[in-house]
């Protein structure tokens, strides 16, 4: 079968790859893919040794590198090596953009990104790349295309999702909703495949339902006294559809919303004494802006599987998550003692999943030891020589609290005050679900079908991380 070329992905004749394969994070091969012939049958050891092992050091490769003629491009998810390479002068961007659309085609179709999922599912990957790459060129990248010629059927994986925070779906009573009081659901339910496993008839059995996910990325960067030089929101609002028929939706955004921050060039939209400002932001291809200007709802068809519908960037003030406070004291010329406190500034009923702090130190020092506060549960910490940094951990941050840890430094010869300059910066990850720092809010999704028993669950989850979220001493 031949797939329609999909306009986004149309490559010119230099624009082809010459193998595709992921590979586990031990380097086994566990998909591989050759359409061209011109390359020899070790890149996939060659690529693991210099993915792990970048100039002679134990250090991640760039995301595309040439290796004695041959350019790997590669992207990580889930710690799996999803693995493109060319002899051609291919353009960059453009190949990283397929091979992201690839990972998003293999998680429509598998349910979710890891090692399991993939190894049950080799038979349907290699009919997926058989219809999207066609002698290395890209063909139609589109779930919604790939199901008229694709017919195995996905196995499911059993473990469920590998997210650091299962964070639960909250059932949205929105206007034209179920009553009742509101719901929550396993995160795992994103998690199915768009076409489900068993007879194709069956599909139409299934319940219908539409995932909301609004996920927020941070990047702040802290001085000493607690202050933030820098910070950023990435944020994007995420669907995946279950809904048969594919009926038109709406969806609202909050009223005051305003398009064009303080630092943005050109006109703004909305009013400007606002309380949510978006730098710039980005729609999808099926998003139509109609009702947008007055009202700040978006009308679209969604497409099948993933996609994100709004991409968003906030740099104006907001409220940090979190505050990161080091002390730093030279006790004596051999010894210092930092203390770092960490505060969470959110709402007392939100917390923080899976809280990482790690301090890299010199490679000076002798001796390093930690002391966690007495009687706190569920935190850990340690110092690992062979990275030559202190991590640690917390596996649930409450919000409206405060948690320190003290480190002891010692050294073998002399140091003065200039030795801080050596240690750290800190850095922080995190995780907190149902909260988002923006205050992007969903105010309903109306489904435009007309037919009474047509009553799908609708499900939202916010979700917050870190992306850069550092502290200079």
């Amino acid at each position: 079968n031949v797939v329609p070329v999909a306009s986004s992905c149309v490559m010119s004749g230099l624009n082809c790859l010459s193998q595709f394969f992921i590979l586990s994070p031990r380097g086994d091969s566990i998909i591989r893919k050759e359409f061209r012939g011109d390359t020899p049958k070790t890149v996939t050891d060659t690529f693991y040794r210099n993915v792990k092992f970048w100039g002679g050091k134990q250090q991640d490769a760039p995301p595309i590198f040439n290796m004695d003629g041959i350019t790997y491009l590669y992207l990580k998810n889930n710690g799996l090596y999803f693995v493109g390479i060319t002899r051609s002068n291919v353009s960059p961007s453009m190949m990283m953009e397929l091979l992201l659309r690839l990972t998003k085609v293999f998680k429509d179709y598998c349910g979710l990104i890891s090692e399991e999922s993939i190894r049950k599912n080799f038979i349907l990957l290699y009919e997926l790349l058989d219809e999207v790459l066609d002698y290395g060129y890209a063909q139609g990248i589109s779930t919604e295309i790939l199901k008229a010629f694709v017919f195995n059927e996905p196995s499911l994986d059993g473990k469920g999702s590998g997210n650091r925070v299962m964070s639960g779906l909250k059932k949205v009573r929105f206007p034209d909703s179920v009553r009742g009081n509101a719901k929550t659901k396993s995160s795992d339910a994103v998690n199915r495949p768009v076409v489900g496993p068993g007879d194709r008839k069956t599909q139409r059995k299934q319940r219908n339902e539409i995932f909301v996910d609004i996920f927020e990325r941070i990047s702040v960067t802290f001085n000493n006294n607690g202050y933030a030089l820098s910070s950023s929101i990435d944020g994007t609002i995420q669907m995946k559809s279950y809904l048969s028929g594919n009926p038109e939706l709406k969806l609202a955004l909050n009223e005051d919303l305003v398009i064009g921050g303080s630092n943005a060039s050109g006109p703004k939209y909305g009013n400007s004494d606002s309380s949510l400002v978006l730098d710039d932001c980005n729609f999808h291809e099926c998003v139509r802006l109609d009702e947008f200007e007055q009202s700040r709802t978006l009308t679209f068809i969604p497409p099948d599987g993933e996609f994100s519908v709004l991409n968003y960037r906030v740099t104006n003030d907001f409220r940090h998550p979190f505050k990161i406070f080091p002390f730093f004291e030279l006790s004596s010329p051999y010894k210092v003692e930092l203390i770092i406190k960490v505060r969470a500034d959110i709402p007392e009923q939100n917390y923080g999943g899976n809280v990482c702090v790690e301090l890299p130190v010199p490679a000076i020092c002798q001796t390093v030891s930690t002391e966690l506060t007495m009687g706190v549960v569920g935190q850990t910490s340690e110092y690992i020589m062979k990275d030559r940094k202190v991590v640690w951990k917390l596996r649930k941050f409450a919000g409206g609290t405060e948690q320190a840890l003290r480190v002891k430094i010692t050294f073998k010869d002399q140091q003065s005050l200039s030795i801080r300059k050596s240690i750290g910066p800190i850095s922080l990850s995190f995780e907190i679900p149902m909260y988002n720092v923006s205050n992007l809010q969903v105010r309903y999704l109306r489904i435009m079908e007309q037919s009474k028993k047509y009553n799908p669950y609708r499900w939202v989850r916010y979700v917050t991380r870190s992306q850069s979220y550092i502290c200079r001493l």
